[in-house]
């Protein structure tokens, strides 16, 4: 799971995505922006994929498994697990896969292999270049003492209250030599409330903990934020339900103040879904309006600009959890459910439902399911970036005069009290927490705080340096080098991040590594010798990742 916000200044936010299905609502105005018109997909694009075929890709990778470990230079013990497969409009595919050795699950083994449509294998991406040899498959220390280790780290973390279902045998390969190790996944609540879901990897020979990271991802009808917006529901009886059967069947369920649970599913006599002002009732359907219209429009925007259909790319939708706890200043993503859960914030009148959080929420889940980005040091910082930069693509794509596109995140929940964004894209140490540049100590900071080199890469790969002002809101960027640069556009800037993400990023990825994965997309969209390509080389050296 992942907050959307380090509790340093203030509280995590992880984002769930709900889409709301079925019939149209009876009032409101569309604000959607799914009709717009394409463009001829360049040939390194993605290409949409129906659910049947996305299934049959997988199928055959899965059959050829064994061969193409042979094929890239695999031990006898190693084994091929299809995660994810991608398809370019020229027919090249990306092939995702976990790894195991000798039956056990090779953590930071993951890797792509890129196939020509003619079926030559064209290269491998892998997240440890290391070769997966380990000379005993015999622990010297047992489960119990390794689960006891990570329920220990957990509360030294400050977690409030720690459980932890036994510890499981892997090979760890995420941070140099392949060694037996055991994986603890902790749970229980962290000190905020956030649910905890701490993995913790410990040697099996030492006993030493080896890596951590958090699995919580943190971060419509009349909405809060995003006014008067058409919703879709489904009809049973008497009532409307907020089950939105063309995204997914995405479904909206109200906790009441509960921290566990589904909760009930949003329902109305009318069709319509909130009153559009806040109120610190439970039972109050706005946020959940907010919700449905913010899983509705990501849902859209990845369909529309990526032709992803769906979180997983498999036509199914998450579901989204409104009225989470009292007070909870906070909102998540939870892979473990497959859903988003949003808090009422403080009083229970500010809810963290607007629509750049939740698309940032939803985005940790695509993350998931792609390059799974380990939510620590530099690679967690990517992974927050990643929700930044496509909850920001999901705010444009709205284009909802409520809520207009901007480079600031979570401007509209007023986390601060005083009416200034959660963090700043254009110089992200505006927060106060934020790094506008890389440096070696970037991945001791909090992956909320260390995220800010990406997010200020994509500024300036977007638009540019300098002072500029977009849908009213004054940004003035600056580079490390004192060097100006020149943007190339959100929307070809979206797909360059996307195409690395999904096709040449992998679990440990790290800035050196996402700016090769980046001027890898940019090369295979638009060419080597482009101005796209150039441009993605002087943004990276502008936040200093050369």
């Amino acid at each position: 799971m992942s907050p959307l916000y380090a509790r340093h200044k203030r509280t995590t936010l992880a984002i769930a995505t709900a889409v709301a299905a079925g019939a149209l609502l009876a009032t409101g105005v569309t604000t959607s922006a799914t009709a717009q018109t394409a463009a001829k997909p360049l040939a390194a694009a993605p290409t949409a994929l129906s659910a049947a075929a996305r299934t049959t890709l997988i199928q055959q990778a899965q059959a050829d498994a064994a061969g193409t470990a042979r094929q890239i230079g695999l031990g006898a013990q190693e084994k091929l697990v299809v995660k994810d497969v991608v398809k370019d409009a020229d027919g090249t595919v990306h092939t995702r896969y976990e790894r195991t050795y000798a039956g056990l699950p090779v953590l930071g083994g993951d890797l792509i292999v890129h196939t020509a449509k003619s079926g030559k294998t064209q290269g491998v991406t892998k997240a440890t270049k290391s070769a997966i040899k380990v000379s005993s498959l015999k622990p010297q220390i047992t489960a119990a003492k390794a689960e006891k280790q990570a329920v220990s780290a957990a509360k030294t973390l400050g977690s409030a209250k720690t459980t932890a279902d036994g510890a499981r045998k892997v090979i760890w390969a995420g941070s140099g030599k392949p060694v037996l190790a055991y994986e603890t996944v902790v749970g229980g609540l962290q000190d905020d409330g956030t649910p905890n879901q701490l993995h913790v990897i410990t040697d099996a020979a030492t006993g030493k903990k080896l890596y951590e990271y958090q699995g919580i991802e943190n971060a419509t009808g009349k909405t809060l934020y995003s006014g008067t917006v058409t919703l879709n529901s489904v009809q049973s009886g008497s009532t409307y339900q907020l089950t939105d059967s063309a995204r997914g069947n995405h479904k909206t369920y109200n906790l009441a103040r509960k921290t566990s649970g589904t909760g009930t599913l949003v329902a109305s006599s009318t069709n319509v879904f909130g009153t559009g002002t806040a109120s610190s009732s439970s039972s109050d359907q706005t946020a959940a309006a907010d919700a449905a219209y913010g899983a509705a429009e990501t849902w859209d925007f990845y369909k529309s600009t990526f032709g992803r259909n769906g979180i997983k790319n498999n036509g199914v939708g998450a579901y989204s959890r409104v009225h989470y706890g009292n007070a909870y200043v906070n909102a998540f993503w939870d892979d473990s459910c497959f859903c988003m859960t949003y808090g009422d914030g403080s009083g229970n009148v500010d809810p963290l439902t607007s629509l750049d959080v939740a698309g940032h929420e939803m985005s940790h889940g695509v993350t998931s399911n792609t390059a799974g980005l380990n939510y620590s040091g530099e690679s967690g910082g990517l992974n927050e970036a990643t929700s930044d930069i496509f909850g920001t693509g999901v705010e444009f794509f709205a284009n909802n005069a409520s809520d207009p596109g901007d480079y600031l995140i979570g401007e509209k929940i007023d986390i601060n009290g005083d009416g200034t964004p959660l963090r700043y894209m254009d110089k992200p140490s505006k927060d106060g927490g934020s790094a506008d540049y890389w440096s070696s100590s970037v991945g001791s900071k909090d992956v909320h705080y260390s995220s800010g080199v990406a997010n200020h890469f994509f500024y300036l790969l977007s638009e540019g340096s300098g002072s500029k002002t977009i849908n009213g809101v004054t940004y003035n960027s600056p580079t490390y080098n004192g060097a100006a640069v020149t943007g190339i556009g959100r929307a070809k800037a979206l797909q360059i991040w996307y195409k690395a993400l999904t096709t040449y990023m992998t679990s440990t990825t790290n800035y050196k590594a996402a700016r090769t994965a980046t001027l890898n997309a940019a090369s295979a969209l638009y060419g080597s010798t482009s101005t796209e390509y150039k441009a993605v080389a002087a943004a990276w050296t502008a936040v200093n990742v050369s």
